[in-house]
C-alpha cells in the first residue's frame, strides 16, 4: 500500500485547493487549471463516497481512508507526469483531516504520506461562501471550527498557503495572483 500513497517524482508544480467542505474549491480548481491550460485533479473522496451512499445508503467509515488515499493519490500521480503544474481539489493532508475529525484516527500510513507528499502553495478555502447541500455534506454549522481545523493543519505542518477569500471574481483573482507570484519565483 506504501507506494501507492508517494507521488511519482516530476517537475510539475502542484497547487492545492484546501478546506472545508462547501468553500468553493472544485469550481475554484477547474477555472485555474482552465486559465492556466492545464488539468485539475478532481476529489476522488466524492465519487467514492456517492456511488457508497447511493448504493446502499452508507457513509464514510474509517476503512475508506487508505482506498480513498490511494485514489486520490493515482489521479494526482497521472495528471503531475504530463503537466508542469497541476490544481488539486483535495490531497492526503485533506483525507488525513478528516480521519482525524471524523474518526478521532489517523492511519500511520495515510499521516505518513499526508505530510511528507509535497505541494508549492495552498490555498485555503474561506468559509464567507454559502453552504450548499448535497449527500456527502454534513457540517453547515460547524463551519468556523472545520475551518480552523483545516488552517491548523497547515500551520502545524509548515504548509505554504494563502488564505482565499470574497465573492467568487476575488477569489479567483487573487488565486491567479498567488500562483503567478510563485511561478515567477520558481
Amino acid at each position: 500500500m506504501e507506494k501507492y500513497l508517494q507521488q511519482t517524482k516530476s517537475n510539475c508544480i502542484k497547487v492545492v485547493l484546501f478546506g472545508p467542505e462547501s468553500t468553493g474549491k472544485s469550481t475554484l480548481a477547474k477555472e485555474l487549471a482552465s486559465h492556466f491550460k492545464t488539468d485539475f485533479v478532481e476529489e476522488y473522496a466524492r465519487e467514492y463516497l456517492q456511488k457508497k451512499y447511493e448504493l446502499n445508503g452508507s457513509i464514510c467509515k474509517i476503512d475508506d481512508m487508505l482506498p480513498i488515499a490511494k485514489g486520490q493519490m493515482n489521479l494526482e500521480n497521472k495528471a503531475s507526469i504530463k503537466n508542469s503544474i497541476i490544481f488539486c481539489d483535495t490531497d492526503l493532508l485533506t483525507t488525513k483531516v478528516y480521519s482525524d475529525i471524523y474518526f478521532n484516527h489517523c492511519d500511520p500510513l495515510l499521516k505518513k504520506y499526508a505530510l511528507l507528499n509535497h505541494y508549492d502553495l495552498y490555498l485555503l478555502m474561506n468559509i464567507d461562501v454559502p453552504w450548499v447541500k448535497d449527500d456527502l455534506r454534513d457540517k453547515p454549522n460547524e463551519r468556523k471550527e472545520m475551518f480552523n481545523f483545516f488552517m491548523n493543519a497547515l500551520i502545524e505542518n509548515d504548509k505554504k498557503f494563502e488564505l482565499i477569500s470574497g465573492n467568487f471574481d476575488e477569489r479567483k483573482q487573487k488565486a491567479i495572483t498567488s500562483i503567478e507570484n510563485l511561478l515567477n519565483f520558481t
